[in-house]
């Protein structure tokens, strides 16, 4: 994909638009690092620093659950009915 295309596939989202429900089930997960974790989830127990683990998010950027793979990550969007999205 050219740098061109990336662009045009690239959507501007209203406020309105996002509060939408279908947005609500939508969800992203990306690569954190242990340490980071209690910043943005401070229930979650104590992790060995240094260990790379993988965050669901829903689509308005809420932590759903910590993981330690991908895949782990993905199948719980699945079961909870959520579709994953790529974002960059």
């Amino acid at each position: 994909m050219s740098a061109s295309s990336a662009r045009s596939a690239c959507v501007s989202i209203s406020d309105r638009d996002f509060a939408s429900p279908a947005w609500r089930r939508l969800a992203y997960v990306r690569v954190a690092r242990a340490e980071d974790v209690g910043f943005f989830c401070p229930d979650a127990p104590l992790l060995a620093p240094g260990t790379e683990v993988f965050v669901l998010y829903g689509g308005d950027g809420t932590p759903l659950l910590v993981t330690d793979s991908r895949e782990a990550a993905i199948a719980n969007a699945e079961s909870e009915a959520l579709e994953t999205v790529s974002v960059h």
